[in-house]
């Protein structure tokens, strides 16, 4: 070993003896070594195993290694999630983890196991929630604030890789806002270089505090194997989803109202930006949050909320992580002078999502909540495919779903709840023409 590796792999040990967590006692031949042992010991219980079953003629995981060829093959896939609440039984994991499954198995490091539920899902950001029952007790990863993390942190990653069981990496944080992947609609990923392979999609990128700044979502490399290239959604989007989730059923996605790119070497010399980063508004759309809080065309957005925004690519990631009604402090520059601007997000006034294959009746059903402005209160049928499982119960578009067994539901939250809930009969109350009927389902 040379001296220069020596020197540096001295320094890494000293930094880490003085963590809280590293710090705690390991020793070798009577003397004190500093070790992840204690900290791994106390979060890994958070971090599960999921297998799920389903069909689908697509992979249900960015890190699937089973194609399925035709609509009617049966997959199964492997994948990680991290329990965000211990009393709820609150599990994050990636959308595409559990895209399509029919069956969702649970499995923790103490060998219980558990059929999971969806409560939530966004495809755009790839995040998905689910919830499982437990009368043991559970663990859970307080969330950090993943708008404080540099490039030089080190990170802890956790999931089940290759289904073999769950297995620790660690690394350090590489790069920030990275975008362009084209993995989702929604990207502002976290890169590491911790080794992430197939199976840990979903699971916990962490600091060295325990807490979790990311959920590990994808990896660049041949043959989708580890390359120390791999990507996380940082822990402020997820948290921000997850609420949503709960709050409403469903994302309710802040919109700002503009059109825009990123700052460009040319694009700043050509208005004689002093800045190289940020986002550049080609056009504001009339009427919109952006409009009437007075952003122009030609402003560059430069921070969100206090956070540097670097990219237009991580502007509309934020931004399309906030719900509607958030009131958010940009940072805009206009002529070279800097300014803060405070806005309040609009929203999109139809906030359909199609059931949870999790919930077999609706399945066929595309749905949306009612607006509070409306008389009744419930969710609405919007669409219903010919000779699903919703069309042979006997739902119709048109339909407002106003109580299951009683129970009166004003969201899709609700709904999924009662549904989930309701043992042997379902008994569904429905608008229709304004006439009330009721659907019974065993």
């Amino acid at each position: 070993m040379s001296v220069m590796i020596r020197s540096l792999f001295i320094s890494i040990l000293i930094l880490l003896s003085f963590h809280s967590f590293a710090a705690l006692p390991a020793t070798v031949n009577g003397r004190n070594i500093p070790s992840l042992a204690p900290l791994i010991k106390q979060v890994s219980p958070a971090v599960v195993d999921i297998v799920v079953t389903g069909s689908s003629s697509k992979s249900n995981d960015l890190f699937s290694f089973l194609q399925p060829s035709n609509p009617s093959q049966q997959f199964s896939g492997l994948g990680s999630g991290v329990i965000i609440d211990a009393d709820k039984g609150y599990i994050i994991t990636n959308y595409h983890v559990i895209e399509n499954a029919n069956q969702i198995t649970i499995s923790l490091t103490s060998g219980h196991q558990y059929q999971a539920k969806v409560i939530g899902q966004d495809p755009q950001s790839d995040i998905a929630l689910l919830q499982i029952h437990s009368k043991q007790p559970l663990v859970a990863i307080k969330f950090a604030d993943s708008d404080q993390i540099r490039v030089g942190d080190f990170t802890i990653a956790i999931g089940n890789p290759f289904g073999l069981g769950q297995t620790v990496t660690s690394g350090i944080i590489s790069a920030l806002g990275r975008s362009g992947l084209n993995l989702q609609n929604l990207e502002n990923y976290i890169q590491t270089d911790a080794a992430i392979n197939s199976g840990n999609s979903g699971g916990a990128l962490l600091n060295l505090n325990g807490e979790l700044i990311g959920i590990n979502t994808a990896i660049l490399g041949p043959n989708k194997g580890n390359v120390g290239i791999a990507f996380a959604i940082p822990a402020n989007m997820v948290k921000n989803l997850t609420f949503q989730l709960l709050e409403f059923g469903e994302i309710r996605r802040g919109i700002l109202g503009i059109k825009g790119g990123e700052v460009t070497p040319e694009l700043a010399k050509s208005f004689g930006l002093k800045i190289p980063y940020g986002a550049f508004i080609y056009q504001v759309t009339a009427n919109s949050a952006a409009d009437n809080a007075g952003l122009k065309a030609g402003d560059v957005i430069t921070a969100i909320n206090g956070t540097k925004v670097k990219s237009f690519a991580a502007l509309r990631a934020k931004i399309g992580t906030l719900s509607a009604g958030k009131e958010i402090l940009l940072e805009v520059v206009r002529d070279n002078q800097s300014k803060e601007v405070s806005v309040i997000l609009g929203g999109n006034k139809k906030n359909k999502i199609i059931t949870s294959t999790k919930t077999p009746i609706l399945k066929g059903a595309t749905l949306e909540n009612s607006e509070k402005n409306q008389s009744l209160s419930g969710v609405n049928v919007v669409n219903i495919k010919p000779h699903s499982s919703a069309y042979n119960m006997g739902l119709k578009q048109g339909d407002v779903i106003v109580a299951v067994n009683k129970a009166l539901i004003h969201n899709q939250q609700q709904l999924l709840s009662a549904l989930d809930k309701a043992q042997d009969l379902r008994v569904l109350n429905i608008m229709r023409n304004n006439r009330s009927i009721y659907l019974i389902m065993k």
